[in-house]
């Protein structure tokens, strides 16, 4: 969200109540709390949407993309026996092709030029790193649990 507000995007977040205030200090023009509205029920559409959180049908994510939008699934979701979680994300690339919308999933690519244009931002004060709290290595499995039962308000950092 930070990046893409640093290069001008209206954003929408979309986040539970305790979040507000903080998803609203990163820079979101729009807050959505999930636990009052469901933003696939609704009229507004997007050009892009970035699934983070992984638990919006694509149906509902695909109903409110514009009709050439992007949808963008990153990182994994719980369950999955067969295919640990990223099933949904194998079906919206394999669904992609026959839609107009174009469906995929966040895949990590290292580009020296990407890493350069976050850089600018983070020097002309743009962009602006989130750190909530550094573990020592030893608290590894502590960060992790805090992460996943989904309290992180900013990155959590692992010190070695």
């Amino acid at each position: 969200m930070l990046i893409a507000r640093a290069l001008g995007a209206e954003v929408t977040a979309v986040c539970s109540t305790a979040k507000i205030d903080f998803v609203r200090s990163l820079g979101a023009d729009h807050v959505i709390d999930y636990t009052r509205d469901d933003f696939t029920a609704g009229e507004q559409r997007y050009d892009l949407i970035l699934d983070i959180a992984g638990n919006t049908s694509l149906t509902g994510l695909r109903r409110v993309l514009i009709p050439r939008g992007t949808l963008v699934i990153a990182g994994g979701e719980e369950g999955g026996r067969l295919l640990g979680g990223i099933d949904r994300q194998l079906r919206a690339v394999a669904l992609s092709p026959f839609v107009r919308q174009r469906l995929t999933m966040l895949t990590p690519n290292e580009n020296h030029s990407h890493l350069e244009r976050v850089a600018e931002l983070l020097d002309g004060d743009r962009l602006a790193t989130v750190i909530e709290r550094t573990y020592p290595l030893r608290e590894t499995p502590a960060a992790m649990r805090h992460l996943e039962g989904g309290h992180a308000r900013g990155k959590l950092v692992i010190a070695m």
